[in-house]
């Protein structure tokens, strides 16, 4: 929001600033699904034609290589090719029509999907526009002898979230380079798109990286038909998660915002315990914020009576 005040306060007027802003979030949250379009418009064809096959190689070497431990898997293959030629026979629009008459969308539904879809901006730019009015009355319900530290809190608290943001951008951008190279170098035709979608999709942790993981994996399998696929996507994305988790995050992440690395870890996980997938998505800015206070809080205990005392 700061930023968009800087905007506001140069040459380019607040509303055009919000405009712009905003744009750009949908274009991000567009480009996002429009990359799923391509990918699936291109393995339609080839799984409709390799499921069968991989179907029987698994059932004539897989299978019994699984004997070996007592475990007996058949698989059923005229049940399989049965439904990939009920389902699978069509392009990738005719699949997303039948999808959406599947689900019966009820025309309720439909106008609370497209109002929404008008309304969030909508707030979102009136809230943008208007933020500084906001702000200020909520300052009016603090007590006047706390204002001053709660502002200079909330100016902190901006700047550390802000901070988070750009790091979080840039581990994204870091993230999509590194799984596209690193699937086009074992020669993946849909490297690209992937790449950048598994990258673009990390704002969600983990929900994301397990998207990109399964597409690469389908990827992998419907181009090469071998376990090479497996091989490729577990070397590229096993990697690619063990930087970003332990170097990339920590480092970009946690030290814009002042946490250490092992505190980066340690939020993730005891967030992620508490409340789940929310809680892993909230705990670095939370975590962000926290600190904040606690450095607030110490600074007060540093300068008090009782610590000056002993």
């Amino acid at each position: 929001v700061n930023r968009l005040d800087d905007m506001g306060k140069g040459r380019l007027p607040r509303v055009v600033a919000v405009v712009l802003v905003e744009f750009l979030f949908i274009v991000a949250l567009l480009s996002l699904f429009l990359l799923i379009v391509p990918i699936m418009a291109k393995e339609l064809p080839v799984l409709r034609e390799q499921v069968p096959l991989l179907a029987d190689k698994l059932n004539t070497s897989l299978a019994p290589w699984l004997a070996q431990f007592g475990i007996h898997v058949a698989l059923d293959v005229g049940s399989i090719k049965a439904f990939v030629l009920k389902y699978l026979n069509a392009n990738f629009e005719d699949l997303f029509g039948s999808l959406m008459s599947s689900l019966k969308l009820g025309g309720s539904v439909a106008l609370a999907i497209i109002g929404n879809a008008v309304l969030i901006p909508v707030a979102l730019f009136y809230l943008l526009m208007d933020w500084d009015q906001f702000v200020t009355r909520v300052l009016e319900l603090v007590p006047p002898h706390l204002r001053a530290g709660f502002d200079s809190f909330t100016d902190e608290a901006d700047s550390v979230l802000g901070q988070y943001l750009r790091g979080q951008l840039l581990v994204m951008l870091i993230m999509a380079v590194f799984y596209a190279v690193g699937l086009a170098l074992f020669g993946l035709d849909l490297a690209l798109p992937m790449g950048i979608f598994t990258g673009l999709a990390m704002f969600i942790p983990y929900l994301g990286f397990g998207l990109g993981l399964i597409l690469a994996v389908l990827a992998g399998l419907l181009e090469f038909a071998s376990l090479k696929a497996l091989v490729m996507v577990a070397v590229v994305y096993g990697l690619g998660q063990l930087v970003e988790s332990l170097y990339l995050t920590p480092r970009l992440v946690g030290e814009r915002i002042g946490l250490h690395p092992l505190a980066v870890i340690f939020a993730l996980l005891a967030f992620g315990q508490m409340f789940g997938f929310v809680g892993v998505l909230v705990a670095l800015p939370a975590s962000a914020v926290l600190l904040v206070g606690i450095r607030r809080v110490k600074a007060s205990y540093m300068a008090s009576r009782l610590y000056k005392a002993g």
